[in-house]
């Protein structure tokens, strides 16, 4: 547990099939296998996943790692790499990130390995993520920013309870230089 804004931050939650833990040193591997394995899909968002665009390895994904549990100690941001319980496979990955404390206001972020997609993987390990912001983190708001076209980020949105707030146009941009229009989703206490 690490200490911020006086409250307890989890490293680790857990649900019947998942568990979500702060990266470590040593869990680059498992990421870079899942980007590998996922990179057509994850590349079809160039304006919300960026960093896919670049090439990646193994140190690629260890330095994220590492960065990652550097931001989690920091009490910046809070990455959470989930895994299957029963296997100890690395599935996913969510974040709570553009905290604003006052609020309390947090960003959420996801991605699943594309042959693990449609169990609901995805949608247990936010659902466990958002109950603990808005339980132990006191959120207020819980946000997320998702490709227009992403329908099914759309509609997992939309079966967590978030509500569309509104389409930011011309809100992004591709690394080829095209616009993307983004979608503001928002739980709010």
């Amino acid at each position: 547990m690490i200490s911020s804004n006086l409250r307890e931050i989890a490293s680790e939650l857990q649900t019947d099939r998942l568990l979500l833990r702060c990266p470590q040193q040593g869990d680059g591997p498992a990421v870079f296998e899942a980007v590998r394995e996922s990179l057509t899909e994850l590349r079809a968002w160039p304006a919300s996943l960026p960093w896919a665009m670049a090439a990646p390895s193994a140190a690629v994904s260890e330095s994220y790692c590492r960065q990652a549990q550097l931001s989690f100690i920091q009490c910046v941001r809070f990455d959470y790499l989930v895994f299957e319980r029963s296997s100890g496979r690395f599935v996913a990955s969510t974040s709570l990130h553009n905290i604003d404390w006052r609020v309390p206001r947090f960003e959420i972020g996801y991605w699943c390995r594309s042959s693990l997609q449609r169990r609901g993987y995805t949608r247990e390990a936010l659902m466990a993520l958002i109950a603990y912001a808005q339980g132990e983190l006191g959120a207020r708001r819980i946000d997320c920013h998702t490709d227009e076209r992403n329908s099914a980020s759309r509609a997992l949105c939309e079966s967590l309870g978030l509500r569309l707030e509104g389409i930011l146009h011309n809100d992004r941009v591709t690394p080829d230089g095209t616009l993307r229009n983004t979608c503001l989703y928002a739980l709010t206490a």
